[in-house]
This record gives C-alpha cells, sequence and structure tokens, in this order.
C-alpha cells in the first residue's frame, strides 16, 4: 500500500440521512484505515501495469464493484485472505459477500468512515476547510497528491475534498436499489458537500474522475 494503515480505536458515531431527517449510532469495533486515497501507483502496482502521468495521484473512473475487486487482488499479493467473495455475474451487487472475519483489504463501512473522519471532533469539519481539504474554491478544477493537506487528528489526509470514497454500504435499499453511499466531497465540489456528515448515493458502476476510495482492515 501507499502508506501505513492507521489504527482505530473503537467507539460510536451517530449518523443523520437528510433526506429521510433519520438519526441513528453505531457502535465502531477497532480497525484499520489507509491515511490517503488508493493511488493509481497503487492500482497499476497490483494488476501490473503503469500508469501514464502523475500515478500518485487519486485512483478515480473506479466503480464500487472495481474497488472491492480490487481490494481482493491486492489481499492476494499480499498474502492476506480477501474480504469478498465474488459469485459469477456482471453488474448485480448482490453477487458481492463480505466475510467479516477476513484479514483482507476492503472498503469501510459508512460508520467506520465517519467516525474515522470526525476523529473525536463533533463539527461539520476537523479543521478549516482550505487547510485541509481540495474542494471547488481551491483545487483548479483537478485532483491533487495525497497528503498536500493538513490531516486529521488521527493522522488521516483528504478525509473532506481531493475525490468522493466509496463506502460499503448501500445507500436506502427499498428506495435506490443496490446504490452505494459515498462520502467526503470532492474537488468539483462546493464547501457544504465537503462535510463529515454529507452521505451521497450513486450505482455501483459508476466511473467518474471526482470519484475514489480508501481502503480498511480489521484490526
Amino acid at each position: 500500500m501507499d502508506a501505513g494503515m492507521v489504527a482505530i480505536e473503537a467507539g460510536t458515531v451517530t449518523l443523520h440521512d437528510r433526506r429521510t431527517e433519520r438519526r441513528w449510532t453505531v457502535a465502531v469495533e477497532p480497525f484499520l484505515m489507509s491515511p490517503l486515497q488508493v493511488t493509481r501507483r497503487a492500482i497499476g502496482e497490483t494488476y501490473g501495469f503503469e500508469f501514464g502521468g502523475d500515478d500518485l495521484l487519486p485512483a478515480t473512473m473506479m466503480s464500487w464493484f472495481d474497488a472491492v475487486e480490487w481490494c481482493n487482488a491486492r489481499s492476494e499479493r499480499e498474502g492476506l485472505r480477501p474480504a469478498y467473495r465474488m459469485a459469477e455475474g456482471e453488474g448485480d451487487a448482490d453477487r458481492v459477500a463480505w466475510d467479516r472475519s477476513a484479514d483482507g483489504y476492503r472498503l469501510p463501512t459508512e460508520a467506520e468512515w465517519e467516525y474515522a473522519c470526525r476523529a473525536g471532533t463533533t463539527g461539520p469539519r476537523y479543521g478549516e476547510l482550505d487547510e485541509i481539504a481540495w474542494y471547488r474554491g481551491n483545487a483548479d478544477a483537478r485532483p491533487h497528491r495525497g497528503g498536500g493537506k493538513t490531516p486529521n487528528a488521527w493522522g488521516l489526509h483528504d478525509m473532506l475534498g481531493n475525490v468522493w470514497e466509496w463506502c460499503w454500504d448501500v445507500y436506502d435499499a427499498e428506495v435506490y436499489g443496490d446504490y452505494r453511499v459515498i462520502k467526503g466531497g470532492g474537488w468539483a465540489d462546493e464547501h457544504w458537500s465537503c462535510r463529515a456528515g454529507v452521505r451521497r448515493r450513486t450505482m455501483p458502476t459508476l466511473q467518474i474522475d471526482d470519484l475514489g476510495f480508501r481502503v480498511a482492515r480489521n484490526a
């Protein structure tokens, strides 16, 4: 991986959906999280090819399916047990099952992501936006290498801004089917989207230039 994983201690986090006005509190077990968003270099190393241009930029144009498949491939490369079991078929998120006992790389849950983003803070952000995030107001309409902004108190960079990040969770199965939660805001977003509590949704097949991911592992 691009850098060592950060150990996150157990705790609780309260999530909020603005659309439904629902709030719910989740207990978070100890876990590990990557301090940076997964880079183009990490993707290329895993699959044995080189990107042109700056390969230390966050990896984008990666669907949710691409992200979970890469997690498995990287886990196998490092001798870890893959977190996901993939059944045959394309475009069906139900074919992906999470082995919660596996020690391999995986996407964080929404609760893990927000808990780690907040790093003990309770406001909308863990610092002044221009100091911690690349967003529409300062990003010059492009993504940036990770680590250039101030991290949160737990040493995690770009939890807000730069690129949106996939989470494992389904957003609202009854209304949106298998749409997945994305968090954090990106380089093209206004300041109001770059807040810890913002939760958005999109289809798991989407590939776009301001959506990437970071990884977690069981502690």
